[in-house]
């Protein structure tokens, strides 16, 4: 059985998830699927909380992630 790692430690391991999403096997493609998702969380979180600290309005943070303001507070202004 073939286990996606929650994080990742570099780009090949990234290139390696998106080429098993594509995969014929269902079961190791949404595995990949799955642990892109997580990946993206992270690093949207991490992008979210530096721009924050450069004093970034949630407006701007928003505009750039292509959502609502109120959806980007809702999401990381308890962080």
């Amino acid at each position: 059985m073939l286990l996606c790692q929650p994080r990742l430690t570099g780009m090949s391991e990234a290139t390696d998830l998106a080429e098993r999403a594509g995969d014929r096997d269902p079961r190791v493609g949404l595995r990949a699927v799955a642990a892109l998702r997580r990946l993206l969380e992270q690093l949207e979180s991490v992008q979210v909380r530096s721009a924050r600290n450069q004093g970034w309005s949630w407006q701007e943070i928003a505009a750039e992630l292509g959502v609502s303001r109120q959806a980007v507070h809702k999401k990381y202004g308890r962080h």
